[in-house]
């Protein structure tokens, strides 16, 4: 039988994302309180050491809440975009994007996530940027936690540890579905909700020294709370936004076993099973027996209250969104050497090349993994985050070529338009950083995703001024034809 779905359907969602954490800088303009990623400084020593340390301790947060200390915060600088989002979106509109992933600062709209009245000058910014995508007909998807909270509350609650953060995140979440139901359709509550299990302060604003659970149980603890949230908030999206879309998403963390080993097999399955089962929750609305047992064999221990597994059941989100960027692999034994990753480690896949922060680089991979969750949950998809971090210079006539970002978008895409016509129902793709920002794991700027160069360096000297790279031009012909011409 003759098959002509191998294409991307009209309508299909090109686009790219972005957090508020990483490009809006403006920390402490209009009103916004301090977040935990305000809290996180960029250490060069262990960026040469190619060591990802997005950790804060509980001391170091309380001397870097301290006005007078001085210390280099990228994240408080971003990439400015809080002051040039009018330039970024018109250049993201020439490109031709279809829909802008971005997220809402917590402590923009309420300062330290106690206040009983919103900040109206953080929900005026935030007016005027969706402002601005509907002129240019981009449609926004919007991430109510992108790796930050109130700093307030993680002093106070130790952040998601504590059951009463749900409480808080519902009333964030509350105003802002009200505020921006006539012109927000899409919605993610968490960004990759299994950071936690990476670290419990980007992913859940938890001093590990202030708790006394054992740290697996701490970061289910946390994740348990944080589901529970995002059940809610699909239920509250549904009761404002009757047509809205709330999704949920991880970092999907695709798993090969290192040999056809039976044991290597099994690995590779259980770790398959664990990063899916934050997805096997929302999508499902239950916590499946697999998690169950690693609970129980692992002596995981964390509070659930009688009607939990009710509002479990009644949030089921619409979508599943996900970011790729490598694909990992799984081993039963010990010792071997590694690769760096954006989550974890893994052993060197010697079939693959890797980027310059030896970040395995695995098209197939994407093809794979939209295959598996299409055959596990039959629901639509949306590739959130994919994307390759590399340094790009300007040349002495200020262009920037990046013939390495083409080909690895190029790929990329091409293996997502096989898994359309292997019958997976892809809803869009959103590629990671069209702008330069910075970087979540290192604090760099010179870590450099986007199609658009900001002349900023990472210790914020420069004029930051954008630049079209020559991959500007490419992902502009990719969205123009839909997808048909990659080269």
């Amino acid at each position: 039988m003759q098959n002509d779905s191998q294409s991307f359907k009209d309508g299909f969602l090109w686009g790219g994302a972005c957090a508020a954490n990483q490009c809006e800088g403006a920390w402490n303009e209009g009103g916004k309180g301090i977040s935990t990623a305000d809290l996180v400084p960029y250490r060069p020593e262990k960026v040469s050491a190619n060591i990802a340390d997005m950790d804060v301790s509980y001391e170091e947060a309380l001397r870097y809440m301290d006005p007078s200390f001085a210390g280099n915060f990228p994240k408080r600088r971003g990439n400015d975009f809080y002051h040039r989002y009018k330039e970024d979106i018109a250049l993201m509109a020439e490109m031709g994007f279809k829909v802008f992933r971005m997220s809402i600062a917590w402590s923009r709209i309420f300062p330290t996530g106690y206040e009983n009245e919103p900040n109206e000058a953080g929900l005026a910014f935030y007016d005027r940027v969706f402002d601005e995508l509907q002129l240019h007909h981009i449609e926004p998807l919007v991430t109510l936690s992108h790796y930050e909270m109130p700093a307030a509350i993680a002093f106070k609650n130790n952040g998601w540890e504590s059951r009463g953060t749900i409480e808080l995140f519902l009333r964030f979440a509350k105003t802002v579905f009200l505020r921006y139901r006539d012109r927000v359709r899409w919605w993610i509550p968490f960004n990759e909700i299994n950071m936690v299990r990476t670290s419990v302060y980007v992913g859940g604003g938890c001093f590990r020294s202030r708790s006394t659970m054992p740290l697996e149980s701490l970061q289910y603890q946390i994740t348990h709370h944080q589901l529970l949230a995002s059940a809610q908030c699909v239920k509250l999206a549904r009761r404002f936004m009757p047509e809205a879309h709330v999704g949920c998403m991880i970092a999907r963390l695709e798993t090969y076993p290192m040999t056809c080993s039976p044991n290597d097999v099994l690995r590779a399955q259980q770790e398959n099973q664990m990063n899916f089962f934050y997805t096997d929750v929302a999508l499902r609305g239950c916590y499946p027996g697999f998690a169950r047992r690693y609970f129980r064999d692992r002596q995981i221990e964390f509070a659930v209250e009688p009607q939990d597994e009710k509002i479990l059941a009644q949030g089921v989100a619409d979508f599943a969104g996900f970011s790729y960027y490598m694909s990992y692999l799984a081993s039963c034994k010990e010792g071997k050497e590694k690769n760096a990753g954006n989550l974890v480690a893994s052993e060197v896949n010697p079939y693959l090349a890797v980027s310059a922060w030896k970040w395995p680089i695995d098209p197939v991979g994407l093809r794979i993994t939209l295959n598996r969750m299409w055959d596990r949950y039959r629901m639509p998809l949306f590739v959130l985050e994919n994307g390759l971090g590399a340094f790009d210079r300007p040349d002495v006539d200020g262009r920037v070529h990046d013939p390495y970002r083409i080909d690895y978008l190029r790929r990329h895409i091409a293996e997502m338009r096989n898994a359309i016509g292997d019958g997976v129902d892809v809803l869009g793709y959103t590629m990671w950083g069209p702008i330069d920002l910075v970087s979540q794991g290192t604090c760099q700027m010179s870590k450099r995703y986007g199609f658009v160069y900001v002349d900023a360096d990472d210790e914020g000297h420069g004029s930051y001024k954008r630049l079209r790279k020559d991959s500007f031009y490419w992902y502009q012909k990719v969205i123009e034809t839909n997808g048909k011409e990659l080269e």
